[in-house]
């Protein structure tokens, strides 16, 4: 099979999508002629010209209010907003406009917008390029919440949320947005909900490692050396975390007895506070040892590479957890 990048397997998705339904459009700063601060757009300017790809000024609680109301009214807009961080200003249009007009249309009016753009810290890219805040949006009642960690599921996720009816959060961690994988060429989609097994487990398999996002690769790295001295593990990613497949997680901890969630967001009321929470309710007799989590630190995101690398999980921190685990 043939290899993309990450950020050109989500691309083919949008090219294709935009080939077959014109009232799909995106907006956001730089998206046009440049091809966007990613190469999220490169190329679909000279197909689609300014109409379909509108440059925008530095006004995101603006552009997020025309495409909610586009979204409203039949088309499908794409808000491609570069870093996460810079889509806070428009919290209001989010959580009381795109969010909820389903439920208080009662259906009548759908919002099939996607929100899509870089998270995660990495690159000295500082604190207000560096936020993720993934757990605020599964919060809240009628997002969806994708979070690609492979090229294969860059473009099916993006297929299906460019699908959907629903608003969707894409979110692309940029540390993954050079990657290649194998991507097929023909159409697919990956329903969200659905959780991959990344890592299978041996039959002495004594833990579930759940990874995010750009940890995916960190714990993949952790899971080779300790494969060195035996030791099995078993790794899933969830893809997206509302909805959240937590029967995969389930099915896996059944097997295994012991649970880490890692994450380089904050821990407090994180994902990976709710999925220990939802395992101890509905798994506690599978447990042979504590649900435990390793997530970044508390803490705005420094700008010196050093101090930046202290704060976030890295394979050599994830081995130790999951040795420190399989001691209990």
């Amino acid at each position: 099979m043939r290899e993309l990048t990450y950020t050109a397997a989500a691309r083919e998705a949008l090219a294709a999508a935009m080939a077959k339904d014109p009232s799909i459009f995106v907006v956001g700063e730089g998206i046009g002629a440049r091809g966007g601060n990613f190469n999220t757009t490169t190329g679909l300017y000279d197909l689609y010209g300014p109409m379909r790809l509108r440059d925008t000024p530095i006004a995101e609680r603006g552009f997020i209010g025309l495409c909610t109301g586009a979204a409203m009214t039949g088309s499908r807009p794409v808000v491609d907003f570069m870093f996460l961080d810079f889509i806070l200003d428009a919290m209001g249009e989010l959580i009381n406009q795109v969010a909820k007009i389903q439920y208080m249309s009662d259906g009548r009016l759908k919002m099939p917008i996607v929100l899509r753009g870089s998270i995660g810290v990495g690159g000295s890219a500082a604190t207000h390029h560096s936020g993720s805040y993934y757990s605020i949006f599964a919060h809240i009642p009628g997002f969806r919440v994708a979070l690609p960690s492979t090229p294969y599921d860059a473009k099916g996720l993006f297929n299906t949320a460019l699908r959907g009816d629903d608003p969707v959060m894409f979110l692309e961690h940029k540390l993954l947005l050079n990657t290649k994988g194998p991507v097929p060429e023909e159409d697919y989609a990956i329903p969200f909900g659905q959780a991959s097994v990344v890592r299978q487990g041996g039959r002495d398999c004594r833990v579930t490692v759940v990874a995010l996002a750009a940890m995916l690769r960190q714990t993949l790295e952790a899971c080779d050396w300790l494969a060195k001295d035996g030791i099995s593990v078993e790794v899933i990613d969830p893809r997206t975390v509302a909805p959240l497949d937590m029967d995969t997680i389930l099915q896996s901890l059944h097997c295994t007895g012991r649970l880490l969630i890692v994450d380089e967001t904050f821990a407090p009321c994180g994902i990976g506070a709710e999925i220990a929470a939802q395992a101890v309710d509905r798994a506690l007799d599978d447990l042979d040892a504590p649900v435990k989590r390793l997530n970044g630190a508390q803490t705005p995101t420094p700008y010196s590479p050093p101090l930046e690398a202290a704060v976030i999980p890295n394979a050599a921190t994830i081995e130790a957890a999951i040795r420190d685990l399989l001691a209990e």
